[in-house]
């Protein structure tokens, strides 16, 4: 997350709080399932293997759609590699639609699905040039920096700055309260919320000052810029 520079760093912010908005969709219409946290997933299958349940197949089954979510989202970003972020978005909208298509004619498994399928691909939209991936819909890894930040922070030694990583939890926090209000006051209203959010990120995205490259690719700072940004006068 402390690779990207500021504009881009809010922009994950911003992923991350769609992220957490449409996982609180997918729980609540679900009755308990994820579509973008897969731990949990993973949990709930070990559990319903173990209790001989269906919930098993269940969660095997959206874990299955999040991972073909993500390989179909990293074709997009690899075909697509000058506007990776902007085409990967512009896909997970599309998803959305789709699914709040299917929830309007009351599909409610396939529209969890197309939930799933499209927080996979979302998961595609930040590679720096170092191969460093942020992950948008899951946040054990992010917590865990920022856990070894503040320790760095306490020690006054290395790297310090574990506020970045703390934002992206809060957004994808934050995103998930606002996405259960809306659901359980109107589930089209929560789809319809979260199509326009991931249209308003793409948009985002393509605003984003730079050259094509810079916007749209999202290099991480120059490794100069991150040692002046780490030492302030």
């Amino acid at each position: 997350m402390i690779r990207f520079d500021r504009p881009v760093q809010m922009l994950a912010v911003g992923t991350a709080m769609l992220a957490g908005f449409v996982d609180a969709i997918g729980f609540i219409e679900s009755g308990g399932f994820f579509v973008s946290f897969m731990t949990g997933n993973s949990t709930r299958l070990a559990v319903g293997a173990a209790e001989w349940q269906k919930a098993a197949m269940v969660a095997g089954a959206i874990i299955a759609i999040f991972v073909a979510g993500i390989v179909g989202g990293s074709l997009v970003a690899a075909k697509f590699r000058r506007m990776r972020t902007v085409a990967v978005m512009a896909c997970v909208t599309l998803l959305l639609g789709v699914a709040m298509a299917l929830r309007f004619f009351d599909a409610g498994w396939p529209s969890i699905a197309c939930l799933a399928f499209a927080m996979g691909v979302a998961n595609a939209s930040f590679e720096g040039r170092d191969g460093t991936v942020v992950g948008v819909t899951y946040m054990t890894g992010t917590l865990v920096h920022m856990g070894h930040k503040i320790a760095n922070a306490l020690r006054r030694e290395g790297d310090g700055r574990w506020w970045p990583h703390f934002w992206l939890w809060a957004g994808l926090v934050g995103g998930a309260i606002i996405g259960a209000a809306v659901v359980l006051w109107s589930p089209l209203a929560g789809y319809a919320l979260a199509m326009l959010l991931s249209a308003a990120l793409m948009l985002r995205a393509w605003a984003i000052p730079g050259s094509p490259t810079d916007r749209l690719a999202f290099w991480p700072i120059a490794p100069h810029k991150r040692q002046k940004m780490g030492n302030p006068k």
